[in-house]
């Protein structure tokens, strides 16, 4: 038996998340057809989170067993052979029988993008929250440093039916870096951390919005915090400015 890396990147708008379901396409059920095709097996790969659909990836990491001799490089140009455009494997490596791409992760970094001008051109459209109105970026940033270490964040988690019970599952979290940055017409917003709750990302953004239309002082996302109650932060921010960037093991 091998066990198999894939490193994969995604356009998520057309897909219903990474997780599959039946009469609706993800990437894992895509990437489950496309391993099936190749190896004869009924294989479900696993990947390193669960993204919600209309979310992107640059750098999705899943794993698969199988018995399988073909090389990794031929998987490569096979899977991409097979796999829709809006889904390509970047890389197929063996790994250790050990590693599994969720449960051996120790961080992961997100970006979200706001793309900020009058008019926001139909090839970036998919990719970022089109928000053309007045913002204090400047408090968006200081809002973003308080976020940094490990907190409760209960406050930015939507409700995960498929975590434990709420006195089983954890929802404290440590972040090592949290920040904002102007890149031309793009507001964005990127955040490493060693492991995010289900709209985490998003919902943080919602509530830096909030900071920055003057509705929340650049201080009260402790506040926030503290509160450990969802409807205390902001509104989720838009699927389709989200883009997991990298996994590190």
């Amino acid at each position: 038996m091998r066990n198999l890396k894939l490193i994969l990147a995604y356009d998520g708008t057309d897909f219903a998340g990474w997780q599959i379901q039946p009469e609706a396409p993800t990437i894992q059920g895509i990437l489950a057809s496309a391993i099936g095709r190749l190896t004869g097996e009924k294989v479900l790969p696993q990947g390193s989170g669960r993204t919600d659909a209309g979310v992107h990836a640059a750098r999705q990491v899943a794993t698969f067993v199988t018995k399988s001799a073909i090389p990794t490089e031929n998987f490569l140009k096979a899977l991409n052979a097979i796999l829709p455009t809006t889904i390509r494997v970047l890389e197929v490596a063996e790994a250790p029988p050990e590693f599994h791409a969720r449960k051996s992760a120790r961080a992961k970094t997100y970006c979200y993008r706001i793309f900020r001008g009058g008019i926001c051109p139909p090839f970036v459209a998919r990719y970022v929250w089109h928000y053309p109105y007045p913002l204090d970026e400047e408090a968006m940033q200081k809002a973003a440093n308080e976020i940094v270490g490990e907190h409760d964040f209960t406050s930015l988690a939507a409700s995960d039916p498929e975590r434990g019970k709420p006195e089983t599952a954890s929802n404290v979290r440590c972040v090592y870096s949290s920040q904002w940055e102007r890149v031309g017409d793009e507001f964005q917003y990127r955040v490493r951390g060693n492991g995010f709750l289900h709209h985490m990302v998003r919902n943080l953004v919602g509530t830096f919005i909030l900071v920055g239309k003057g509705t929340l002082e650049s201080g009260g996302v402790g506040g926030i915090l503290q509160a450990r109650d969802r409807s205390a932060a902001g509104a989720t921010a838009a699927a389709s400015g989200l883009h997991l960037m990298d996994v590190e093991y």
